[in-house]
């Protein structure tokens, strides 16, 4: 199986999520993915133990200019370079998350090996939208992706998502972070990179949470900084430039303000993690419908990027944090509204296309 995810963690961990659970059903199977130079698969994917095969990057361009007139030659390239990786390796499938990477897997494998088309977003890139149309089978997130014949699965997640139990390990990741134990806290992560409007409404309220008796671990992005003048005597505030333990965040928090990206609104709805969503405000606008669902579910909040100010984070943390009825609540709203067996699922499509 070559799995075509690359770019973002939005497009690997579900790329990785079907690779372990097709490993689970059929162990004998060998799994390579495709990636770019640029992306964090460079990183990621060996270290979770699979093969990674290099391709040419194709991005689309948003709006006509001369990198669009490049483009023809930049896929023929990026095809050609693709094929001999799915004939060296010998493919019998080809699955697609879409970015970088899925477009010139799509058009490598059209015709000659199968192809399976997996999209997370509430709008589908253009990459997925090629490719459904001559995949063997098309899978998305959640309903009315607009992609002929979809099946609705969910998102698939790893095993450490999936398997956690976070009041179990809540001590445990609370010392691992070096937060206070035994007091509401709040996560905070603006994704892989961070995102400075959050980092900057949260650290300035700072003061605040710590005077209302609520620890926070905020995830800044490994090229920012974030300085914080903790309080004597009061819950700590831990700042990091990323997390690499997610699940042990997870566990570490009642509440999360974050971006909401599938896969982050899927991974802190399957641990039933309250969130308080602040959807990145560019690209089409796939964010906040990512987590409407969720919102509408009763499983979090959302505020849009340019309505967070300090003032907001005060105004809707502190009450949240200090109100255990209503995180529990929402908790159990979050936990009900996602799709724990998109990974098992999407396997088992995969497989059948091979009649493996």
């Amino acid at each position: 199986m070559v799995v075509a995810g690359g770019g973002t963690a939005g497009h690997i961990e579900p790329a990785l999520a079907l690779a372990d659970a097709v490993r689970r059903l059929r162990p004998d199977a060998r799994v390579v993915a495709l990636g770019t130079e640029r992306g964090l698969e460079k990183n990621i994917i060996p270290a979770r133990g699979y093969q990674l095969e290099m391709i040419p990057p194709v991005p689309m361009p948003r709006k006509p200019n001369v990198d669009l007139l490049k483009l023809p030659m930049k896929v023929r390239g990026a095809i050609k370079q693709t094929r001999e990786v799915l004939e060296r390796v010998g493919a019998d499938v080809v699955v697609g998350f879409g970015g970088y990477v899925a477009l010139p897997a799509y058009l490598a494998a059209r015709g000659r090996v199968p192809i399976v088309v997996h999209d997370s977003n509430a709008r589908v890139g253009l990459a997925n939208k090629v490719g459904a149309r001559f995949a063997a089978r098309v899978a998305v997130a959640g309903p009315d992706s607009g992609l002929p014949n979809a099946e609705v699965i969910g998102i698939p997640l790893r095993p450490s998502i999936l398997q956690l139990n976070r009041q179990v390990l809540r001590a445990q990741a609370r010392q691992f972070f070096g937060l206070t134990p035994n007091v509401p806290t709040l996560l905070v992560t603006g994704g892989s990179q961070g995102a400075r409007s959050i980092n900057t409404a949260v650290s300035g309220a700072a003061t605040q949470l710590a005077h209302a008796g609520i620890g926070v671990l905020h995830a800044h992005g490994p090229k920012n900084t974030l300085v914080v003048q903790e309080v004597p005597g009061a819950p700590r505030y831990v700042a990091v430039p990323y997390v690499e333990r997610m699940e042990l965040a997870y566990a570490a928090a009642d509440v999360v303000l974050c971006r909401s990206g599938a896969m982050t609104v899927a991974e802190v709805s399957a641990v039933g993690l309250p969130a308080i969503f602040v959807p990145l405000p560019h690209g089409n606008g796939e964010q906040a419908l990512n987590a409407q669902p969720v919102v509408d579910a009763g499983g979090g909040l959302m505020i849009n990027d340019a309505d967070l100010t300090t003032e907001r984070v005060v105004d809707t943390v502190i009450p949240l944090l200090r109100d255990p009825q209503r995180i529990a609540s929402m908790s159990a709203a979050a936990s009900n509204s996602g799709h724990r067996e998109a990974a098992d699922v999407l396997a088992r499509m995969v497989l059948d296309v091979i009649g493996k």
